[in-house]
């Protein structure tokens, strides 16, 4: 009974205190009505808003934002790298990775998300490293010395000088360069791209156009790694298309049937001397190619060695094949539309192209040179000096293939190997001596 009371009371109190709030029971109903409606009408506005919103941050977001013209020229410069390695056979093993770092590099994405290869503290960024650093080359040359024979160059030295004379174009393009206005680094660097060796190029660009060495007037030097590297390997791919028509145009049809004869055997003793011998003289010539010639010789003694063939066999498979596809991923990730579509680039491809065309000439005519002393059986196929730049082993395959083309019968690529090793060694000597001066 007492809690029946109670709850009347209750009641009561709030049936006269309603009027004096100035409310009463058909107001209260329509105010919390309205109050409703409004807080319906409110959240579903705000809902709508808030949805609008989170679409436009997810656009902002997204590489069709944040898209340029440029994006879509380096996007489809490298799916043409991909198709060249895939479709013609051009140096798959190169294109195909760095035609597939160049699209990775250039999707479009908001700055500071640490995506980038350029953003500090993103993986493409330590991936790149060893880029900057020049790590990846020497490693480049270990397995290319595991895999080489030294046999042909070794058999017959002085076809050595057909590599040397090949060298005539990155001194050639060293000078261009600084008469289109690039600095002594700058031009040192692109001027390797003669040499048409990839590894060699980047080495020497990570060293002299990184970005971050400063001259004495306190110019800051251009980082160039990523042009100068597309380009080498560019030119390295573009061999057969590009060495053919300068060695039809420079040697007659009677020199191209030259036959020479055939090389001598090679001892497994000189095979083993040599590297150590060939480490230590050129390495007291250019001390400043000891990386690249390091490696290379090392990497050669653990092949002949006849103890190390399980080292040799790493080098020359494993590792290369991984330093390989790192290495063109992220060289062709560096190629940022902003940084890579620049003036400069286009310059050093023309230049590269200018290198790569002059080491050929050289080459070629300084076998016609060397003709002019050699007499009967001694004499050489002009078309191996083609075979000095560095591009081992298409460059040496190409002279094959044109000597064929007018002889079936005279198979010049045991000869072609000798100069093109040499060039090898020889643009790893010139960036060395580049290096002493300008480094």
């Amino acid at each position: 009974m007492k809690k029946i009371l109670l709850i009347f009371g209750v009641l009561s109190l709030l049936i006269f205190i309603r009027p004096a709030l100035g409310l009463n029971t058909a107001q209260t109903n329509q105010v919390s009505t309205t109050t409703v409606q409004q807080t319906d009408e409110d959240t579903e506005e705000s809902f709508i808003v808030n949805a609008i919103d989170g679409i436009k941050q997810f656009y902002n977001f997204t590489g069709f934002a944040n898209a340029t013209p440029g994006h879509l020229i380096m996007i489809i410069i490298g799916i043409i790298f991909i198709y060249l390695g895939i479709k013609f056979d051009y140096e798959p093993l190169l294109l195909v990775p760095i035609g597939a770092g160049i699209i990775i590099g250039n999707i479009p994405f908001v700055a500071g998300l640490q995506t980038g290869i350029y953003e500090s503290g993103s993986v493409l960024n330590f991936l790149y490293f060893g880029v900057v650093k020049g790590i990846y080359p020497p490693l480049i040359f270990l397995g290319i010395g595991a895999m080489t024979d030294f046999s042909s160059l070794i058999a017959n030295p002085k076809l050595m000088l057909l590599g040397a004379a090949a060298q005539i174009g990155v001194f050639i393009t060293f000078i261009g360069a600084l008469y289109l206005g690039f600095n002594l680094q700058e031009s040192a660097a692109i001027g390797i791209i003669g040499g048409a060796d990839g590894p060699t190029a980047i080495f020497i660009a990570s060293k002299l156009a990184n970005g971050v060495n400063i001259l004495e007037d306190g110019t800051v030097v251009k980082n160039l790694i990523g042009p100068i590297a597309i380009a080498a390997y560019s030119y390295m791919a573009l061999v057969p298309v590009i060495q053919p028509p300068l060695m039809r145009l420079l040697t007659s049809k009677k020199e191209r049937k030259i036959r020479m004869k055939p090389p001598r055997a090679v001892s497994q003793k000189e095979k083993m001397i040599f590297p150590i011998v060939a480490l230590i003289l050129t390495t007291f010539i250019s001390p400043s190619a000891l990386p690249l010639l390091g490696m290379l010789f090392f990497g050669n003694l653990l092949k002949e060695s006849g103890r190390t063939e399980r080292l040799a066999e790493t080098a020359r498979t494993k590792l290369i094949d991984i330093v390989t596809i790192l290495l063109g991923v992220t060289v062709g990730a560096s190629t940022q539309a902003d940084i890579f579509i620049t003036k400069d680039s286009m310059l050093i491809f023309a230049l590269g192209a200018f290198s790569f065309a002059i080491a050929t000439m050289g080459g070629l005519l300084f076998a016609k040179f060397m003709n002019l002393f050699l007499k009967g059986d001694d004499k050489i196929n002009p078309l191996i000096g083609a075979a000095g730049v560095s591009a081992v082993p298409d460059s040496a395959r190409v002279a094959h293939i044109e000597g064929l083309k007018s002889d079936p019968h005279n198979y010049l690529l045991m000869h072609a190997m000798a100069p093109n090793v040499a060039g090898v060694i020889g643009s790893a000597i010139a960036a060395g001596i580049l290096l002493s001066f300008l480094g």
